[in-house]
């Protein structure tokens, strides 16, 4: 006989914040977050200073599926530039889902705007870790300028989150050759 194990009021709260900001934004209200957990205001407030706080907890606990559902694994055998496109093939592959709606980072940072805002916080960190990969990799392939070629492929990256996100554009065919251009130019193997 097995027992299922519950999640706990924090783990409850910290999913509920994940799956609404995701789907509804970071203005989401505390009330539905508390009602979507199955928990009272006090027990928010009694683990969370803020609503504020519990987004960036929520955020901060997603880092490492969001990192390991695009990164390679470290020292996988691929050459720099095919790590670099895995990167885009796996923004390719979830941008089919048909729940995509876009990099949950972004979109926090876009809805904020206060860069001092702990979510915002979280969410700048995950997307320079992104940004980092980018130039570790580059930097090891060959790229003349490894810190231009991070911030194009980031550009790149966010743009395209972004437009599959709203709906604006199915990146098929579309952002593995804009990557390859880059890679190209910037001279990476």
């Amino acid at each position: 006989m097995t027992t299922e194990v519950k999640p706990s009021t924090r783990e409850r709260l910290l999913e509920a914040a994940a799956t609404l900001t995701y789907r509804d934004g970071v203005g989401i209200g505390v009330e539905a977050l508390c009602k979507a957990a199955g928990v009272s205001k006090r027990s928010l407030y009694q683990l969370f200073e803020s609503k504020d706080d519990l987004l960036a907890a929520s955020l901060g606990e997603r880092a490492s599926v969001f990192a390991a559902g695009l990164l390679p694994a470290a020292d996988d055998g691929r050459s720099p530039r095919e790590r670099i496109l895995y990167v885009f093939d796996q923004l390719e592959e979830q941008a089919g889902a048909p729940d995509f709606q876009g990099c949950r980072y972004l979109a926090a940072q876009v809805e904020l705007k206060d860069q001092s805002h702990p979510a915002s916080q979280v969410a700048h960190r995950v997307k320079e870790n992104l940004t980092a990969f980018f130039r570790a990799e580059a930097e090891r392939g060959g790229a003349g300028d490894p810190d231009l070629l991070a911030r194009q492929l980031s550009l790149v990256f966010d743009g395209a989150s972004a437009r599959a996100g709203i709906g604006a554009d199915d990146l098929t065919g579309l952002v593995a050759p804009t990557v390859t251009t880059l890679l190209d130019a910037a001279g990476v193997r």
